[in-house]
């Protein structure tokens, strides 16, 4: 008898690790779909959203870009065939108007149906980035990177030029800074995007204006599966560290 219920109880447990075993490995998997439908779905979004923007931006060159246009040859003409110099006036200045919103709707349908993020390398993207802030004398940017032929996916450089969009404004809106260094590299499989500057800092559990924008980077970052990590103290500058696991199908 105590053999056999040794047996018994031998037998109990197996069936028992044999259900716990099943219900990790069936959690695990659901969790594993999970993320890929997420990634999926994320995929899908970013598509979806720049075929939303290019359509914007052609409707606004094509529509609202041609009426405009057209009201204002119309003032031009009515500035020309009018002799009364007040009126003239007035009307030079609707024209000056005109013109101004014609010039900022181009713009914009030129940054909506821009394809620099696809035509061009995440090294280049950052880089154009980085140029803009220097050319506008606010403060110093350097940029490093040892990024030379790693592909990546269009929603990982999309992401990446949105965070350091967002850092680049945040420090020199709030942090007052004189440098900001940015560094992208790729070791083992992982992309490393670190941007740091020398301004005032803050204490990240009492963001107030720009807590949102540290809010879109995490969750940015986390939509493709990287780490966030961001550091500041007040009076030592704000350093933040994303990585990035690399897809093997990139």
């Amino acid at each position: 008898m105590p053999k056999e219920i040794t047996i018994f109880v031998v037998v109990v447990n197996v069936i028992i690790l044999l259900l716990i075993a099943g219900i990790i490995l069936f959690v695990l998997q659901h969790r594993k779909r999970r993320i890929t439908h997420t990634k999926e779905l994320l995929s899908t979004q970013l598509e979806m959203q720049q075929q939303t923007m290019q359509y914007i931006g052609r409707e606004i060159h094509d529509n609202v870009g041609q009426k405009l246009t057209l009201a204002s040859l119309y003032t031009q003409q009515l500035a020309y065939e009018n002799k009364a110099p007040q009126v003239n006036d007035k009307i030079e200045s609707i024209s000056h108007i005109i013109n101004e919103s014609l010039t900022e709707l181009r713009q914009l349908s030129k940054s909506l149906t821009d394809d620099s993020i696809a035509d061009n390398t995440i090294t280049a993207l950052l880089q154009k980035e980085c140029d803009k802030v220097n050319a506008a004398k606010k403060c110093q940017v350097h940029f490093s990177s040892n990024q030379v032929n790693v592909i990546l996916p269009y929603q990982t450089k999309s992401i990446l030029v949105r965070i350091v969009q967002e850092f680049l404004q945040n420090s020199i809106k709030h942090a007052g800074c004189e440098n900001i260094d940015v560094s992208l590299s790729t070791i083992n499989e992982t992309v490393y995007l670190q941007l740091k500057d020398n301004g005032k800092g803050f204490n990240p559990e009492k963001v107030s204006g720009n807590g949102i924008g540290l809010n879109n980077m995490k969750k940015r970052t986390q939509l493709i599966g990287g780490s966030f990590r961001l550091h500041s103290t007040p009076q030592t500058g704000t350093k933040l560290n994303i990585e990035i696991p690399l897809q093997k199908k990139q």
